[in-house]
């Protein structure tokens, strides 16, 4: 029996970003726009506060951009501060290029077993979800959701008992499987 994980945001993923006021290189997004108007032209920025000294700094979302080329659609969640809306925003990898910054998911998604239990099944075949973007390694998650340290993860590995068809020690963000034989 194929048992699903899915690997879930708790909150927005920390900015790396160099903050210009103390040198601090950590961000955090609260989920504020600020969209200003020059005549028909519009600027909007994902605000984010420096967690060292709390200096804002402005991550560009739209640039001299003609108010008739916005959807309404798009323009109503700015005004609205709309959480979901920067979630997809610092998902987005041209915006990342755009403003030469990096995500830290540390501590920002947990792992969704579903509350299987599995002590006494003698094969375990494990489906993994990402719910959002999250580059995390199989070999966290797989100790986390079987209750197992990763050194030992790491010997069911090489025991040959722990199979998958991609890398486990190598940091994954979308869905694969593996299956654990005890």
């Amino acid at each position: 029996m194929l048992t699903t994980w899915v690997v879930m945001p708790t909150c927005l993923p920390l900015v790396l970003r160099r903050c210009h006021t103390c040198a601090s290189k950590r961000f955090r997004a609260n989920g504020k726009f600020r969209v200003n108007a020059h005549h028909k032209l519009l600027d909007a920025w994902l605000l984010a506060l420096c967690t060292t000294c709390g200096e804002t700094a402005k991550l560009t979302v739209l640039e001299r951009v003609r108010v008739r080329s916005v959807r309404p659609q798009l323009l109503d969640r700015l005004h609205d501060n709309d959480p979901v809306l920067a979630a997809e925003l610092l998902q987005d990898p041209v915006m990342r290029r755009r403003n030469r910054i990096a995500l830290d998911w540390s501590d920002a998604w947990r792992l969704d077993t579903g509350g299987t239990d599995h002590p006494g099944r003698e094969v375990i075949d494990v489906s993994v979800r990402f719910a959002a973007r999250i580059p995390v390694r199989p070999v966290r998650l797989i100790a986390d959701g079987c209750g197992l340290s990763r050194a030992e993860v790491e010997g069911l590995i090489t025991e040959g008992k722990l199979v998958s068809s991609v890398r486990l020690s190598a940091r994954l963000s979308d869905a694969f499987t593996f299956t654990l034989k005890r």
